[in-house]
């Protein structure tokens, strides 16, 4: 193992927090006798060239600094490769981070944890989703939430209040989505659902646990469905995703798979918080895709 490690930072994370959370996750790692070295990017498709050029170059490590997107962006230039990936968690919502037990806005305990896992060789493979080349590793929302993500992205407002605005825009104007669903390759199902949720990871959105029994290395999907649902229904189901407890609602089903296919008219897919485009689409559970820095 070469004693380079590549620091990946988006400095604009949590309002500025990835830049400085670097420094702190810099000298944990130098103080465990490695040598670091940073990498940025004029934008998205800059960092992931540089990213991925750092792997090619044989970096003993790859640790993301900065949010979901950011740990999103990582794994495009990781997954497949022998490369372990780090977190350092400063984002807005950290799912991918929390799902994995990591320190989360508390850089240096992440660098320390990356280091002493390093050193001991202690990498943990986990299961990745696959669309087409995308990768993902939390979750994939399709349906009411994908529409609130992209309503509240079209808003001009700064912080999460913007999707609480955009939760009841959508509420007033929600209907049931007509969805075609094949899983495992199996036969095509018509339904009619409120979202479909395909977890790699049990969380979205900051904790909300829309998958919440999903493993990250059982080689399957967790699919979460909430069925056709009033809006009356829907506000008091939607609450109790925070906790879990949603799975035990009539409405709720949730289905163990490799792969599934989603088809339905105007609906765009995000994976990890990033868009990932329109539906249809195929997504599969690749196992053992990425080697992360956790315990």
């Amino acid at each position: 193992m070469t004693s380079e490690i590549t620091l990946f930072v988006n400095p604009t994370a949590g309002s500025g927090r990835g830049a400085r959370a670097a420094q702190p996750a810099a000298s944990a790692l130098r103080d465990a006798g490695f040598s670091v070295r940073t990498v940025l990017g004029e934008d998205a498709g800059d960092a992931l060239r540089r990213a991925r050029e750092a792997v090619a170059g044989g970096t003993g490590a790859l640790i993301a600094v900065g949010g979901d997107g950011m740990m999103s962006l990582a794994l495009q230039a990781v997954a497949g490769t022998s490369t372990p990936l780090g977190a350092v968690a400063v984002g807005t919502g950290n799912d991918f981070a929390r799902a994995l037990g990591l320190p989360v806005r508390d850089p240096a305990a992440a660098g320390r944890l990356a280091a002493g896992m390093l050193k001991g060789g202690t990498a943990r493979a986990i299961d990745l989703g696959r669309v087409g080349e995308r990768w993902f590793g939390s979750v994939l929302a399709s349906g009411f939430d994908s529409r609130v993500n992209d309503r509240g992205n079209r808003m001009r407002l700064p912080g999460r209040f913007k999707y609480d605005l955009a939760i009841l825009a959508e509420l007033a104007a929600f209907r049931p989505i007509p969805y075609r669903v094949r899983l495992d390759g199996g036969p095509v199902t018509e339904i009619d659902a409120t979202l479909i949720a395909v977890g790699n990871g049990s969380t979205y959105g900051g904790g909300m646990r829309i998958c919440a029994g999903a493993e990250m290395d059982d080689g399957l999907f967790d699919v979460t469905v909430v069925g056709d649902c009033s809006r009356t229904t829907l506000l008091k189901v939607f609450p109790r995703v925070y906790r879990g407890t949603h799975l035990d609602h009539p409405k709720v089903t949730v289905h163990r798979v490799s792969s599934i296919e989603l088809a339905a008219a105007d609906v765009t897919a995000y994976a990890d918080g990033e868009p990932l485009g329109a539906l249809p689409l195929t997504a599969k559970c690749v196992p053992g895709a990425v080697r992360v820095l956790a315990p």
